[in-house]
């Protein structure tokens, strides 16, 4: 059997307004963008997402099929692909308005296929009707492969009420690992320090909180412990990407530890505090090389070395 990723959630087009008032159109989406980040580091990626018969559904295609991601599903159901106009400030952060519809189309994988990852989270895992049909699959999954839960809230799409909060922490609870920035913890669970919400999400089923801090570094939390590595010094061309990066290269990372398939969860609760600043410091230099090129550009794995 080969052992693969599957990722599944969103792909849709970024177009990236600059800060001269140039527009140029990047394939992306934090699921795809995950799944490529993924392929870079050498892993075999299956992919289960949407979009339509256009111009940008074949951007989609064309740079997933570059990549060595390998589609699960028939993915032209869409009227039209989805899009994100992302504006980026000073910084090189970017803010985003989207035109989105998601679902997920009937997913089938060659019988020599064993998913032993499954990758899921950000809009596709919030945005009905799509995210009941993630969750089923995640559910069904769950036991057999290691499961990693992506936040990335998006409030311009979902806001932030009590029934987004609640679809997050029914997502989280599927998970062996969740991964959120610090903007994502505050948009979803305001007031709270961060190991306030690993326990409140580790003690409802999850198994591990990883958060990023944006220029500061990368932290762990367990059910007891926590880890934190700095980010490396680089300069900034945009953020685009940087957190499905981290997701990326945290699951390469892991599986490089064997965390992953029927034994994963055992496994990941014997992980040391080391194991997972190792883990993070990989992170952190995947993601280091991302923002500093344009456009949600991950490394591939020889950059690293």
């Amino acid at each position: 059997m080969e052992q693969v990723a599957l990722v599944v959630g969103e792909a849709l087009v970024d177009v990236v307004r600059g800060r001269d008032g140039s527009e140029r159109d990047h394939a992306g989406g934090s699921s795809a963008n995950a799944a490529v980040a993924m392929s870079r580091l050498g892993r075999a990626v299956w992919f289960a997402s949407a979009w339509a018969d256009d111009a940008h559904g074949s951007l989609l295609a064309t740079h997933l099929a570059d990549n060595d991601v390998r589609l699960a599903v028939d993915p032209v159901v869409l009227a039209r692909t989805a899009t994100a106009v992302a504006t980026l400030a000073e910084d090189g952060s970017a803010s985003y308005e989207f035109d989105i519809e998601w679902r997920v189309p009937p997913v089938a994988l060659p019988e020599h296929v064993e998913p032993v990852v499954v990758v899921y989270g950000s809009i596709g895992a919030a945005l009905s009707p799509g995210a009941d049909e993630v969750a089923a699959l995640v559910a069904a999954a769950r036991g057999s492969a290691l499961t990693v839960f992506d936040v990335n809230a998006r409030p311009a799409i979902t806001g932030t009420g009590e029934d987004v909060v609640a679809r997050a922490e029914e997502m989280a609870r599927l998970a062996d690992v969740v991964k959120a920035s610090d903007e994502d913890l505050e948009a979803l669970w305001p007031g709270r320090t961060h190991r306030e919400v690993a326990d409140h999400l580790v003690g409802a089923g999850a198994g591990a909180l990883v958060v990023t801090l944006g220029g500061a570094g990368v932290r762990w939390y367990g059910r007891d412990d926590d880890a934190e590595v700095a980010a490396p010094r680089v300069e900034v061309a945009d953020t685009i990407g940087a957190g499905d990066t981290v997701t990326a290269a945290v699951v390469h990372a892991l599986w490089d530890l064997g965390v992953v398939g029927p034994s994963a969860r055992a496994r990941l609760g014997a992980l040391a505090a080391d194991d997972w600043s190792a883990v993070l410091a990989f992170a952190a230099r995947a993601a280091a090389v991302t923002v500093s090129r344009p456009g949600g550009d991950p490394p591939h794995r020889h950059e690293l070395d």
